[in-house]
């Protein structure tokens, strides 16, 4: 469809992009750069150097953009309406270069199936979840904790619930932290775990504020689990600030436990990224943790947050992957033959730029981006959406603005 909910049916033809990130070999031209022809029905009919436009094509001239496989945001907070700190799917999706955007949590099974009818199944963008351990999921985002004691947790109902939603629930996810669990340290970790285990799905889990410790949390995790804010700047949860914790990260990386940015508003610190990064410990996904308490803050966005990343040190093919393939093979969605005809089209088309931009981590620690991901069509089958970076107002006017959450100042 196009913007305005119409159907077309007309082929696609992008000329002239930078194919990167694909797992399958593009037949780019000796400029590196290569035509792709996406049909009526949204698949990939045709790719090649030399490949022409048909007739009545709609032409979308990349100007040797790169072209990757859709962005993919792993932690998201998405259901509108149904939480307070939710925000629409457009706000971090297509509009932005992503099209694939993951909720981390926001329903538990008592809520889930709002989620899905009124967010996930009309949205343009492909969304997916990681469904809360806690039954109420995120509705008073911590004023009223998902996990208070064992009433807050239903196993069969959530099992029930998994069960129903397979195609889009796609592993579990729990808050581990002090805030949310007050004294009950480890007991929803174990019962998510073991939830996982029988459903089959990886565990996601929130690091933060101990109790319980970061380094009893990766003694839980098996391999395909994922630990998001694993960069985090916490006193008692930062990788930076102990030695034996580092290296128990580093030994749940070995054996397979990923590591996922998920900036936040809180939960990402330039310098143990920085340091972490020098000594060879890269994030397997980077994602924003965007809320409507990060948008505006100290986020923005995916393209940002990859940004960050690059500028402070992480390669620019690993940066890609860790955007694109990295998170979908995290929640098991086929990364093989993006680029093969037959597949449905899902690309993010952008630019690197180079930038003097100043951002801000969670911290409030500044930090100038040498180099900055511009988005520019992210293509949904046969749709191209014109995308770009967000910009917060206040930030864009030159206005001095401070958010109460984590002291962003723009």
């Amino acid at each position: 469809m196009d913007h305005q909910g119409k159907t077309v049916t007309d082929p696609l033809f992008l000329k002239g992009v930078r194919p990167v990130g694909f797992l399958e070999a593009a037949p780019v031209g000796s400029d590196g750069l290569l035509n792709v022809l996406i049909g009526g029905d949204g698949r990939i009919a045709e790719t090649g150097a030399s490949l022409a436009a048909p007739t009545g094509a709609r032409i979308v001239d990349g100007k040797g953009a790169w072209m990757s496989p859709g962005w993919c945001d792993l932690h998201t907070h998405i259901w509108y309406g149904g939480t307070d700190i939710s925000l629409r799917p457009e706000q971090c999706g297509a509009r932005h270069g992503v099209t694939t955007l993951v909720d981390a949590g926001s329903a538990g099974e008592a809520n889930f199936h709002g989620l899905r009818e009124f967010i996930i199944e009309p949205s343009r963008e492909n969304i997916y979840a990681f469904l809360n351990l806690g039954s109420i999921g995120l509705v008073a985002c911590n004023r009223v904790s998902e996990l208070m004691d064992m009433r807050s947790i239903d196993i069969d109902r959530t099992i029930a619930c998994i069960e129903a939603n397979r195609d889009v629930i796609r592993g579990i996810k729990v808050r581990a932290s002090h805030v949310i669990t007050g004294g009950w340290d480890l007991v929803p970790l174990k019962l998510g775990k073991k939830i996982a285990k029988i459903t089959k799905l990886p565990l996601m889990v929130h690091v933060g504020e101990p109790p319980p410790l970061y380094d009893e949390v990766l003694g839980v995790l098996t391999a395909g689990d994922i630990v998001t804010h694993c960069f985090n700047g916490k006193a008692g949860g930062s990788i930076l600030e102990d030695e034996d914790l580092y290296q128990l990260v580093e030994q749940a990386a070995e054996r397979g436990v990923l590591l996922d940015v998920g900036h936040g508003g809180a939960s990402f610190s330039f310098d143990v990224a920085r340091a972490a990064l020098t000594r060879g410990l890269l994030p397997n996904t980077i994602s924003t943790d965007l809320h409507n308490r990060s948008l505006e803050g100290s986020v923005w966005d995916l393209a940002t947050t990859m940004s960050k990343l690059l500028s402070l040190g992480m390669p620019f093919e690993a940066v890609v992957a860790a955007s694109t393939t990295a998170p979908r093979k995290a929640i098991k969605v086929p990364v093989d033959n993006l680029l093969v005809p037959g597949t449905v089209a899902e690309f993010t088309l952008f630019d690197v730029e180079d930038s003097d931009l100043v951002v801000r981590d969670s911290q409030g620690a500044t930090s100038s981006l040498s180099r900055l991901f511009e988005p520019r069509f992210a293509i949904m089958g046969n749709n191209p959406v014109t995308a770009h970076r967000h910009v917060p107002k206040a930030a864009a006017a030159g206005d001095v603005h401070t958010c109460p959450h984590c002291g962003w100042q723009s």
